[in-house]
């Protein structure tokens, strides 16, 4: 399914791009599934087995209305091949690429306890200068990692948690 959902996600993209309502068609895919994501009547209605595509499309269309008709016409496509339940890694793929048009990254850090606002700043200033990218910073405190950072920068994972020392010297020690 993750084939599927790139190429819907990226046939989004190039349809948005060559229309110039990138941004747009990113607002309201957004708007979309956050709303699917937290409706449990709405997602009980798409996933029935009682209501015909026809009845989802009008019920989708009516929900949405005054969208961009490539974002209906993607729930289209989707309800009618019964791929809805696809549409977060369709927005993912979808907002992978915008953040590459716009040289965006994202960086997400993790660590064990919450980091104060000018060291989350500093690490993100440090990133985007080695990138030459603007960085759009998450962070995430994680008991788990006991201390120490793990810093995910787009697909990369630089992980320096006390947890990962001693899973390695675990390593070490098992094969001595």
């Amino acid at each position: 399914m993750d084939q599927i959902s790139r190429v819907y996600g990226r046939s989004l993209f190039e349809v948005a791009q060559e229309r110039d309502v990138i941004s747009e068609v990113r607002e309201q895919l957004g708007q979309i599934v956050d709303a699917l994501s937290e409706s449990r009547e709405l997602q009980l209605f798409l996933a029935s087995p009682q209501f015909s595509s026809t009845e989802k499309r009008d019920g989708l269309r009516r929900a949405i209305d005054g969208a961009e008709p490539i974002v209906a016409n993607l729930l289209d496509v989707m309800v009618e091949n019964q791929r809805l339940s696809l549409l977060p890694e369709v927005r993912r793929e979808f907002d992978s690429r915008y953040d590459d048009l716009h040289k965006v990254l994202p960086v997400r850090i993790s660590t064990a306890i919450e980091l104060d606002e000018e060291t989350t700043a500093r690490i993100g200033r440090q990133v985007g200068e080695g990138t030459g990218r603007e960085v759009h910073l998450t962070t995430e405190v994680d008991p788990d990692l006991i201390g120490g950072i793990v810093l995910r920068v787009g697909n990369q994972i630089l992980d320096a948690s006390i947890r990962q020392r001693l899973e390695n010297l675990r390593r070490q020690v098992a094969t001595a």
